[in-house]
């Protein structure tokens, strides 16, 4: 290495010498995401028997509260 900051180095390239030649293709199409429900439903049926147990849980849950509230307020 020289001394001398005038030389540089020729074999160095910064980001805006590379040419479209030297870099890679790059797909700019995004990936769709999925909705909410679509996630939702997919999870569900993975996990079928605890999605059933909570979902007999909470209507219970709600019931029990409708005829609490409803008792209360007679």
């Amino acid at each position: 290495m020289s001394s001398d900051p005038s030389i540089t180095n020729e074999t160095s390239s910064t980001p805006d010498e590379v040419t479209s030649a030297d870099a890679a293709p790059v797909d700019v199409t995004p990936a769709p995401q999925d909705s909410y429900t679509k996630l939702a439903m997919r999870n569900m049926v993975r996990k079928g028997k605890r999605s059933l147990v909570e979902f007999g849980l909470t209507s219970v849950g709600l019931l029990a509260l409708l005829i609490g509230l409803s008792y209360l307020t007679r």
